[in-house]
């Protein structure tokens, strides 16, 4: 009978113990939902690749619900992307033409356009190139010129600054000038046209182009390698300044919509001017 009583208690037991085991278990799972994810897309110069990273990277922490895709290549291929339909939330150019084009097409939200940082058109070369080029304005000097076609801001303020300097003829809009007439400006010397400045940056770094033109911020990380040769005068290229906006995006939900509207607003905070200044941007 003893022995019986055992049995049945230790029965009793171990049923209490797997109904609480289940219990908790149901519990925890509830408590393991996952809150909803928003990602928005952020279409940016290819210039402002690295700081974008690292301020994404810095937003993403403090707001681990919102995921952060970032779009880089040069400000007109992006702003054709945007007018193909491609879904973007928040345009951040390299110049002013692109952002204006933008809200000449209706596709930029009202009140959201701000202008962020400066930068400054800067002529490069390899610390080990030996180049006779000594500026903008030696340029047909150099046995092979790296240079952003006319629809990068890059390669519009470099034509910019050969015109003010006489080098190029003046026309309406310098982006129409063809690398093939630059090439001739500047006596027939070999030119190799890049989709953005990156890719320029890439070409001088690498010993394919002897200099290149680019923007100062771009040298960040590369200051042991490279030479800046000239630092080329407003004067010249006029401001070069990276205005930033929201984007028309008719498939973003309203929780979508308000996360853009934020990250908008920590590009625009101090914390974030600290950090472009940090990668040599100009943020006065």
């Amino acid at each position: 009978m003893r022995k019986r009583c055992m049995a049945i208690l230790l029965a009793v037991l171990v049923i209490l113990s797997v109904t609480g085991c289940s219990g908790g278990g149901v519990e925890e799972d509830f408590g393991d939902v996952e809150e909803k994810t928003e990602e928005i897309q952020v279409f940016v110069a290819a210039s402002l690749h690295r700081v974008m990273e690292e301020l994404a990277d810095m937003y993403h922490k403090e707001h681990p619900e919102v995921k952060i895709t970032l779009n880089a290549d040069s400000s007109g291929t992006l702003l054709a992307q945007i007018k193909e339909g491609y879904e973007c939330d928040i345009f951040f150019s390299a110049a002013q033409k692109q952002m204006d084009e933008l809200a000449e097409e209706g596709l930029m939200q009202a009140g959201t356009r701000a202008d962020v940082v400066n930068n400054r058109l800067v002529v490069v070369t390899r610390k080990d190139s030996g180049t006779r080029v000594k500026g903008i304005d030696s340029l047909a000097d150099a046995e092979s010129i790296a240079l952003a076609g006319g629809s990068v801001p890059a390669g519009k303020y470099t034509r910019q600054a050969l015109v003010y300097l006489g080098t190029l003829f003046k026309v309406d809009d310098v982006s129409s000038i063809t690398t093939e007439e630059v090439s001739y400006a500047l006596g027939k010397v070999e030119i190799s046209e890049q989709d953005n400045v990156s890719k320029v940056l890439s070409a001088v770094l690498e010993g394919s182009c002897e200099v290149g033109t680019t923007y100062y911020s771009d040298i960040y990380g590369f200051e042991d390698e490279l030479t800046i040769l000239e630092t080329v005068s407003y004067d010249l290229t006029g401001d070069v300044t990276y205005p930033i906006a929201r984007v028309v995006n008719e498939e973003a939900d309203e929780a979508q919509s308000a996360a853009a509207d934020d990250f908008l607003k920590f590009i625009l905070s101090d914390e974030a001017k600290a950090v472009f200044e940090a990668y040599y941007f100009d943020t006065e």
